[in-house]
């Protein structure tokens, strides 16, 4: 009995110190599925579980449980994401506990989720769609100002506050994206999300400060409503925080294309160095009334300062704000960790002193007063604090190593690789043919948005090459991909490798650029014209098929890569199936090999590099942590191979291909 006492006291211990060496967003997200296994809700003064029902708080915590899949591709993540969707959406799409005519845009919120399902390769994913579809049509019918802006809450006529723009317009712009009508009817739905914004700076920003209050009456009948301005009296911080996370969110969605897209990128570079300046020199954080630091009664508020730290780190990640601001984004970080990060006997970390709750109007009524901001509760592990320190902690981490890419454009061929599908029914009905396999878009088993987004995360930027490979097309790319070029079985009128394109990618080649060829197995690609252009570098596609793998059978795929490979320096097992080997020559050389086989090769041609396997191995399907068992890492190679082809040479000039990141 002293024994196995001893063992699982060992034990325990171990995993105690496995979880503190884990990323901080990684801990808080044990730290609530430990607490939260089956649903999501608070538990009851008495210390008994609440009823989960929707609502935006697992929304927001949903959002941070994402993005942590995203970097980890372990299923335990996705996994709970569906189960807390389940929870309420039916068999036919229905929501449970959801009620449209309450027209409350806190129960948009977590439609987020159901977007990231309903682009999954799923046996149920058109019941996440029509979820979906049933909160796009909530907002379709909201109330609105004259101007044209949503009210807050049905129960709240008239007004707009900044929470509500952070529970709407991601995932309404998110819908748009794609399922927004092809006839132009999509191209006003992103005008209703730009406006919203514009809106609510126009009516309820100081000039003075630059902050934002938290909420405008429009009719000005309201208590706490300015009878000239119409807005609440004080700046709330995670008011301020839903809006500036909400425009470094839409922003991923707006089209480079629109013109408008300016407008929000102005906004946020008035607002985050406006916010900056209330920052508390000593700790990092900001207080639960922005502006009152150090007022009496006003303390450091871990959601407000959670919501600034993400958007400040993310709007530099993707260029919208100065490199320079990245300094107060550290200094809020570490300012958290220290001020509000708890770690209990389990090793389980906690996130103190998020206020429950703030509002304005209602029963009992708010006045927005100073003293009302500051009566209402603190409480620990609040979702509102929770899900943006899980964000901010990711964005964060990717911090750390995104220099690598920074000012780099990886290029996928959709010339070569031209195979179409029918695409999401629009809202208008119409269907459109959509490009598939080895996109970037493409989250369905099919794509290469894992990878992209790997890319994205060390600094890079993904592009489309849809014409021939030319001195133009390939200006100022570093990274060429094809793959799996079509055969007459696949695309009508292939595309096939010619003199004039291997030429082009040689001369680009020879010159710096990063060629990677991905063939695949003989009866799913065309090897005959793609061989010559891999000719030129001394690399050859076997006709002949290994590792064809039958059924759920993992280990028919399995290669082992041993240690020291400078390409896989993390990378021990991986999973590739139906391949076609390599025969090499100088001046490529064998990268890695298996029985006899060359499965992957390299070669150095003048200033570039070519790299070459015979499987299109990391698409969707086999890296985001859903089907092949843990054993196989061909997460963590996507992301080995990826530093690696960003650590070569480069090619210079502008970037003349489609660039989408």
């Amino acid at each position: 009995m002293t024994k196995k006492i001893g063992l699982l006291a060992s034990l325990l211990i171990s995993s105690q110190v496995l979880l503190a060496q884990s990323p901080w967003s990684q801990r808080m997200v044990a730290s609530i599925m430990a607490n939260n296994p089956d649903s999501i809700s608070y538990k009851r003064e008495d210390g008994s579980k609440g009823t989960a029902h929707w609502e935006y708080e697992t929304g927001v915590l949903l959002e941070g449980v994402k993005q942590v899949w995203y970097r980890t591709a372990d299923d335990r993540y996705f996994n709970y994401i569906q189960k807390n969707m389940d929870r309420f959406v039916t068999a036919d799409g229905d929501i449970r506990t959801y009620r449209l005519d309450d027209y409350n845009l806190d129960f948009i919120t977590p439609g987020r989720s159901l977007l990231l399902l309903a682009q999954q390769s799923l046996p149920t994913k058109e019941k996440y769609r029509k979820a979906a579809d049933l909160l796009h049509k909530q907002l379709t019918q909201q109330p609105r100002t004259k101007e044209g802006g949503y009210w807050h809450k049905k129960r709240y006529p008239y007004q707009m506050w900044l929470d509500g723009l952070y529970m709407a317009e991601p995932f309404a712009v998110e819908y748009n994206s794609l399922y927004g009508g092809s006839d132009g009817s999509g191209n006003k739905h992103y005008d209703d999300v730009i406006n919203e914004f514009v809106w609510m700076e126009k009516h309820a920003r100081d000039e003075k400060t630059g902050l934002i209050y938290h909420g405008w009456d429009e009719s000005r009948e309201q208590k706490w409503a300015n009878p000239k301005t119409g807005n609440s009296p004080n700046f709330w911080s995670r008011a301020m925080g839903w809006y500036a996370m909400a425009l470094v969110d839409v922003l991923d969605y707006i089209p480079q294309s629109n013109p408008r897209r300016g407008e929000l990128i102005a906004i946020l570079k008035r607002f985050m160095p406006a916010l900056v300046k209330y920052q508390d020199p000593k700790s990092g954080c900001w207080y639960q009334v922005t502006d009152r630091m150090g007022d009496k009664g006003n303390y450091l508020e871990a959601s407000g300062t959670a919501m600034f730290v993400y958007a400040l780190a993310k709007g530099v990640r993707m260029g919208y704000l100065p490199a320079s601001i990245m300094t107060a984004a550290h200094k809020g970080y570490d300012g958290m960790l220290k001020t509000f990060i708890s770690t209990d006997a389990k090793g389980l970390i906690h996130l103190e002193k998020t206020v429950v709750v703030g509002g304005l109007g209602g029963t009992p009524y708010r006045d927005g007063s100073y003293e009302y901001y500051l009566s209402e509760p603190i409480r620990q592990d609040d979702l509102k604090g929770v899900g943006p320190f899980i964000m901010a902690s990711v964005e964060m981490e990717i911090a750390a190593e995104d220099d690598l890419g920074k000012g780099k454009i990886v290029a996928v061929d959709n010339y070569f690789n031209h195979e179409s599908r029918k695409g999401y029914m629009h809202t208008d009905g119409s269907v459109e043919q959509e490009p598939f396999h080895y996109t970037w878009d493409d989250r369905q088993h099919s794509g290469f948005f894992w990878w992209g987004n790997i890319f994205h995360d060390l600094g890079a930027k993904t592009a489309t090459i849809t014409g021939a490979p030319t001195e133009a097309s390939l200006k100022g790319v570093d990274v060429y991909i094809i793959v799996d070029p079509d055969t007459p079985k696949e695309t009508p009128k292939p595309n096939y490798v010619s003199e004039a394109d291997i030429n082009a990618i040689a001369n680009w080649v020879q010159a710096g650029g990063t060629l990677v060829l991905m063939a695949n197995d003989t009866s799913n690609c065309e090897h005959k014209h793609f061989n010559q252009l891999a000719a030129r570098f001394g690399m050859q596609f076997l006709p002949k098929n290994r590792n064809m793998v039958q059924g759920d059978h993992f280990e028919q795929g399995k290669i082992s890569i041993p240690a020291g490979n400078q390409i896989f320096p993390k990378t021990r097992t991986v999973y590739i199936k139906e391949l076609s080997p390599l025969d090499i020559k100088a001046p490529a050389k064998a990268a890695v090999t298996d029985s006899g086989d060359v499965i992957m090769g390299v070669a150095k041609v003048g200033k570039g590099t070519v790299f070459a396997v015979g499987d299109p191995w990391l698409y969707n399907e086999y890296v985001d942590g859903r089907k092949i068992p843990a054993i196989y890492q061909n997460f963590q190679a996507a992301k080995d191979l990826a530093a690696w082809l960003l650590s070569q040479g480069s090619s210079t000039g502008a970037n003349s291909a489609t660039s989408k990141r």
